[in-house]
């Protein structure tokens, strides 16, 4: 199989990739390098750097490779600045996904596996959520990559397209390699940002908010090793390949942890006793944010290998030892 990872070069598209690779696929790799870094391009693939909002260069590759099948990381993905720059947000996410479609409808390449987020469900109704709750987003971000579900939806009316959109909360961890890992700029995730007080590039990890309705007081969140979400995309892309139906799979650990259990944990991985300070609570965060991912396991054969918290934060902290600035030299 010859498979397009349109944002291959960004942190869960270059896993996937990887595994892609390490599975014996044919990879093709297409970046802008915006938010993504040539450096963790996987030197087997073949990487077109271009953004998907340019029809030409878009269509260009589709006409120099044979594409089985679209896996879709190309997307911002910051809540926090998604809520300030909304338009930039409209533009990449839903302007990109309506220029590729396209292109991909001219083309006649008829699968496409997405990246989605568990935030176009918004404040949910109950935990663990279900795919079948209501998806109500609180911020441009998750109403973005609902309208791009949608806009799969009614393409696949009209052009009989197939896809896989795969709600997810946060990635994590690094590649067992330790080659490839998580790296951005500005850093907004939980445990790279906690694992930057024993790297010595800050002093302390906020915790905001200790008297939300949890065990300890602060949030709890679902958090996933990276290499399990890239394996899901890979088992979506072979469950559209069978000729099996569009679906919507959610992709989580069912359990959830609490920011100050992810803080002892790179405690204990680390030996160090990262402080931590107490500030007030975010506005728009929910105290519980848990998938149920009982339908991806039954359906893909989805099986998380990378569930043990420490583990996790050990494969991250193996590749922010030995690469403090990202991919930065």
């Amino acid at each position: 199989m010859t498979i397009l990872v349109l944002g291959g070069a960004g942190y869960i598209g270059s896993h996937t990739a990887y595994e892609l690779i390490e599975r014996g696929e044919d990879v093709v790799i297409v970046d802008n390098l915006e938010t993504g870094y040539k450096e963790a391009v996987h030197p087997k693939a073949r990487f077109y750097q271009g953004d998907i909002r340019n029809r030409e260069f878009i269509d260009s590759v589709f006409d120099c490779e044979k594409i089985d099948a679209v896996i879709h990381f190309a997307a911002n993905s910051l809540v926090g600045e998604s809520m300030v720059k909304p338009l930039k947000y409209y533009d990449n996410n839903l302007c990109g996904t309506k220029v590729l479609l396209e292109s991909m409808v001219e083309h006649k390449i008829d699968k496409i596996v997405f990246s989605s987020t568990a935030a176009t469900y918004g404040e949910p109704e109950r935990v663990p959520i279900l795919e079948t709750d209501r998806t109500m987003p609180t911020n441009p971000y998750g109403e973005t990559k609902l309208s791009m579900e949608k806009m799969f939806h009614w393409t696949s009316m009209a052009h009989g397209l197939k896809y896989v959109s795969l709600r997810y909360f946060n990635a994590c961890g690094a590649h067992k390699s330790g080659s490839i890992g998580e790296a951005h700029n500005p850093e907004s995730h939980l445990i790279p940002l906690i694992l930057q007080v024993p790297n010595g590039q800050r002093e302390a990890i906020s915790i905001f908010g200790d008297d939300y309705d949890t065990k300890d007081g602060t949030c709890v969140r679902d958090y996933i090793h990276v290499t399990d979400l890239a394996q899901a995309h890979i088992l979506a892309v072979e469950y559209l390949m069978k000729g099996n139906e569009s679906n919507i799979f959610n992709l989580g650990n069912g359990i959830g942890f609490t920011v100050q259990e992810v803080i002892e944990a790179s405690r204990k991985v680390t030996g160090d006793p990262i402080k931590a300070v107490t500030v007030p609570r975010r506005a728009g965060d929910p105290a519980k944010l848990i998938a149920s991912s009982e339908k991806a396991k039954s359906v893909l054969g989805w099986k998380p290998e990378h569930a043990d918290l420490e583990e996790i934060i050990e494969s991250a902290w193996r590749w922010h030892q030995s690469h403090p600035r990202g991919y930065a030299k």
